[in-house]
């Protein structure tokens, strides 16, 4: 069938990311007394924020309920407080090299463009709106992690995307993203391609130790890829 979708995540993958996640989720821990690494961050790349904090407070620190689940609110506040000002105001905020050129090249294929994101609607819709990707109708819609029952790697995401799009079999729908999480999700979704971008978090041979059918350092490469024959 050919592919009538495609769906991409936000940051490393169509937004630049030069570890501004990282950071503020770092600077999140650190406001209430807990010291993470960029690679403990990255470990949680591409997953819900709850759901990452979560996460890290148990694997890391050993953080039981009932103290985890009021830990997990106060650093996913802090956590966006300080991503939402980031995405306002920072001057280095910037669409991926190529993202809306490769967003104008499947919409003239009459292939739908949709964003999915572990991030919440806040942060998503401060994005979006900054980047004007839908005052210049770039995309078609986008699914954020608060808005489905689970996040990545789960498909629930591409789901709600299929659902938005009216199409109904995922061989129809091909997902793009920079993380191993984006590739699980793309392939528990069931997508004729699930396609990972190397200029983001992870590496090539990071990428590559997922399930996947395409790897690309370019997102002009995602065009041609999905209306092969």
């Amino acid at each position: 069938m050919a592919i009538k979708l495609v769906v991409f995540d936000m940051a490393g993958t169509t937004v630049e990311d030069k570890d501004n996640v990282h950071a503020s989720l770092i600077q999140a821990f650190k406001k209430y007394d807990f010291s993470i690494l960029r690679e403990d961050a990255n470990k949680v790349m591409g997953i819900p924020k709850p759901v990452a904090i979560q996460q890290l407070l148990k694997d890391e620190f050993g953080i039981k309920s009932p103290r985890l689940n009021d830990l997990t609110l106060k650093i996913h506040k802090a956590f966006l407080d300080d991503m939402i000002s980031f995405y306002k105001n920072d001057s280095s905020v910037r669409e991926k090299k190529n993202a809306s050129k490769a967003f104008e090249l499947l919409k003239e294929r009459k292939i739908k463009v949709g964003i999915d994101t572990g991030f919440s609607r806040d942060i998503a819709d401060t994005i979006i709106k900054r980047l004007a990707w839908e005052k210049n109708q770039l995309i078609d819609f986008s699914v954020t992690s608060d808005e489905v029952k689970n996040g990545r790697p789960h498909p629930d995401m591409i789901f709600e995307a299929m659902k938005i799009a009216g199409i109904k079999w995922s061989n129809e729908v091909a997902k793009v993203g920079d993380t191993v999480s984006d590739l699980q999700e793309g392939t528990s979704a069931g997508c004729k391609f699930v396609i990972g971008i190397t200029t983001g978090a992870y590496t090539s041979n990071e990428l590559a130790k997922a399930k996947h059918t395409h790897l690309i350092t370019d997102l002009m490469e995602v065009a041609d890829i999905v209306t092969e024959a």
